[in-house]
């Protein structure tokens, strides 16, 4: 269930800057009749292909935003009262907006998130998107609280079934909302927003690709378009059939460890940190398929997105659950150079490899991954058993 683990990647503070370049863009926001008190609000955005955090004092109820952008990009605007800065965010003080350059107005009536957006098509273009999403996210929201109550019973045969569930309804949202406003609406100010959406956390070249090609050059070689081009030709380098790309790190104990030299096995790269609870789930899945199989010429090596200064976290993650195979990593979380290299977006994610260090499938997890090696080695057992002449 990536959508959980890649969700995070919405909350790191992915290179906040402050505002330098000359506004082109004024956001003037009112409030009415609103229960909360609300004396800040914040602006988060990507511009420039970093994240920004700006804020905006609320006066008689009233605040504003002077924002540079290069293109359209969604900002989230987070409503606190300063004077309880403990108080957790709530739904109702979190609203999505999508700013283009000119004078914006945002009008919250009853609730901060209920805005009502003037000046800007592509907010318009968004409450199209956000309509057409309802109903899949109506039914998502149903599977969250389930899944949620199961995490507390820790029930994993019933979190496998939601997990199971909550990725084929969001892969059918992808395809059916996503995919399908992509290819109505590929000069839309907002089509590389659902594009990216469409894609999700692992981008697959050849299903990704042919989308990218409709939309105009505008997009194309915008701040945005050329970082999504680039994760096309980064994905194109571990598409299945391709040699998995060399790298070096360090063991658990500091030895470095390279890929290449655990040639002459079927190896399983998998992606995972003790941190995350997919992965930890997943594991004595993968515990129980590298008993069964490690005697036969398969091996694994776990590439950690454990934090900086975590490693005795990851250590223990490894003990606890008995994952007897090769781990290294970095420390360095989201920006583990491995997974850079592979454009790793979310976890749990796998690649196996023959023995020959090529590509022969991805992401195999539940059942997936043993009956991939059951028929990788019946198969095999079959042509090396001696022939019997007749």
């Amino acid at each position: 269930m990536k959508k959980f683990i890649a969700l995070a990647l919405l909350l790191l503070p992915l290179g906040i800057q402050a505002q330098q370049a000359k506004p082109n863009v004024q956001v003037k926001g009112t409030l009415k009749n609103i229960k909360d008190t609300i004396s800040i609000v914040y602006a988060n955005y990507a511009s420039n292909g970093k994240r920004v955090l700006d804020s905006a004092n609320v006066v008689n109820g009233q605040y504003s935003f002077n924002i540079k952008i290069s293109e359209p990009v969604r900002a989230q605007l987070t409503a606190r009262n300063v004077a309880n800065k403990k108080a957790k965010v709530i739904a109702r003080n979190v609203a999505s907006v999508f700013l283009e350059p000119g004078i914006i107005t945002v009008a919250s009536v009853d609730s901060f998130t209920n805005v009502s957006v003037k000046g800007s098509k592509a907010h318009s273009e968004f409450v199209k998107l956000q309509a057409a999403l309802k109903p899949y996210d109506d039914k998502l929201e149903v599977l969250y609280q389930q899944y949620s109550a199961q995490v507390k019973n820790k029930n994993k045969e019933a979190l496998d079934k939601i997990e199971n569930a909550i990725d084929s309804l969001d892969a059918l949202q992808r395809e059916e909302v996503y995919g399908a406003y992509v290819k109505q609406n590929p000069n839309s100010p907002i089509a590389l927003y659902a594009l990216k959406n469409y894609t999700g956390y692992e981008v697959i070249a050849s299903k990704v690709e042919p989308f990218f090609d409709l939309l105009p050059a505008a997009i194309k070689n915008s701040t945005a378009g050329i970082e999504f081009k680039a994760k096309i030709e980064t994905a194109k380098l571990t598409d299945i059939g391709r040699e998995a790309l060399d790298f070096t790190q360090n063991d658990t104990l500091g030895v470095p460890v390279k890929l290449s030299s655990l040639r002459g096995k079927y190896l399983l790269v998998d992606f995972w940190a003790s941190w995350c609870g997919p992965c930890r789930r997943e594991n004595p899945n993968v515990v129980q398929v590298f008993n069964q199989f490690k005697d036969k010429g398969f091996h694994i090596i776990g590439v950690s997105l454990d934090q900086p200064n975590a490693k005795e976290k990851w250590m223990k993650a490894i003990h606890d659950d008995k994952l007897t195979w090769t781990h290294v990593s970095d420390l360095q979380f989201w920006n583990n150079e491995v997974a850079k290299l592979y454009g790793i977006q979310s976890i749990p994610q796998n690649l196996l490899l023959d023995p020959d260090g090529k590509i022969i499938a991805k992401n195999l997890r539940g059942e997936a991954l043993g009956k991939k090696l059951e028929a990788i080695f019946s198969k095999e057992a079959k042509e090396n058993a001696p022939k019997v002449n007749k």
